[in-house]
């Protein structure tokens, strides 16, 4: 028996769409994540990003559970002494309600040059509307 690999040329990409309104945080990125790497597909190979783009439209909708709207925290550091700016869930939802999904699906993709490819594949929107009815997007119930 020989390895399959999938090439470069084999790939083909689909478009997925996921309402997150209702979904709990952490579950919804747990199965985005996947679907960003092609783990579902039958040619999945893990040094290559086989994996399809996904429109995950009403981010501000998302659902946590315990105490994490006060508790948990996201921090970015400006570069400069000082320079940490740290942000709760409650307030970052009303900001930047995408950061949020956004922030949760990276932390479960590859932290190399193969992850910040497939990070790039994942579009997060606030509301119901997106900009990518041309790509003929399936729906995706998780």
């Amino acid at each position: 028996m020989r390895t399959f690999t999938a090439k470069k040329e084999e790939i083909e990409r689909e478009w997925f769409v996921v309402d997150a309104e209702g979904q709990t945080l952490g579950r919804l990125a747990s199965r985005i994540a996947p679907i960003l790497k092609g783990k579902h597909k039958p040619i999945y190979t893990p040094h290559l990003d086989c994996g399809d783009f996904v429109v995950v439209v009403n981010a501000d909708k998302v659902r946590v559970t315990g105490r994490k709207m006060d508790q948990k925290f996201y921090h970015r550091h400006s570069g400069y002494p000082g320079g940490l700016t740290s942000i709760n869930l409650r307030d970052q939802l009303a900001k930047h309600p995408e950061r949020v999904l956004q922030s949760a699906v990276k932390g479960m993709l590859p932290k190399n040059k193969l992850g910040r490819r497939m990070i790039k594949k994942l579009k997060v929107y606030a509301g119901d509307e997106h900009p990518h009815q041309a790509q003929q997007p399936k729906r995706l119930e998780l």
